[in-house]
């Protein structure tokens, strides 16, 4: 072969300058020539049964991924249908219970006249008929709270085509009545409470309440 032919052609001096040259590449910091065992790959013994209970599991892991990407794909879907779509597709139904009677409560109303004889006694005239006025609109208020909103004055309540007739002529008097002691600087007196008193009884006790 070449390779011998070059060696044995040198002779002892080309030998020695191969010696030479292989000794100083040795001697060269960095170049490795001794390379460590391949450690072994071997797990463990702690973490064999860890190894076997994620195998064991592995199916199930694998239906909780696929499911999670189901769910995440439903929420998307249902979040861009929802931006789209007709607002009444998401609104639920609302259960609307009608109200027959909504008239005055007759405990309420007698035990409101009652409060405003007591302030009548006191001379409290102005008092007794506007506790007459503001009471009667907080029951209607309370019982028709879509009906009567609490921004209404009580000139509006007064108009309100839900309230019978009667009662409404009645509810305007007594409105009429509490402005000429708050903007007419008319002090109300007996006959003026007396007044006031048979239009509340006249408002809370007439027919055709509905």
């Amino acid at each position: 072969m070449q390779g011998d032919s070059v060696a044995v052609g040198g002779g002892p001096a080309a030998e020695a300058k191969f010696a030479a040259a292989h000794k100083a590449l040795l001697n060269t910091p960095g170049v490795q020539f001794d390379f460590a065992a391949t450690p072994d790959q071997t797990p463990p013994d702690w973490l064999e049964p860890l190894i076997q209970f994620i195998a064991a599991i592995a199916p199930v892991l694998q239906v909780l991924f696929w499911g999670g990407l189901a769910v995440g794909a439903l929420l998307i879907i249902y979040f861009v249908v929802r931006e789209i779509a007709p607002e009444s597709w998401f609104r639920g139904k609302k259960t609307v219970v009608p109200i027959t009677d909504w008239r005055p409560d007759a405990g309420r109303a007698q035990a409101l006249l009652e409060d405003a004889d007591r302030l009548a006694a006191d001379g409290r005239f102005d008092e007794a008929i506007h506790i007459l006025l503001f009471r009667s609109i907080d029951d209607l208020v309370t019982r028709r709270p879509g009906v009567v909103q609490p921004a209404l004055t009580s000139r509006d309540i007064a108009t309100l085509k839900v309230l019978p007739e009667d009662a409404r002529a009645a509810f305007a008097r007594l409105a009429q009545a509490v402005e000429r002691t708050f903007f007419g600087g008319r002090p109300a007196d007996a006959d003026a409470f007396s007044v006031a008193r048979a239009d509340y009884q006249a408002f809370a006790f007439a027919e055709g309440w509905r």
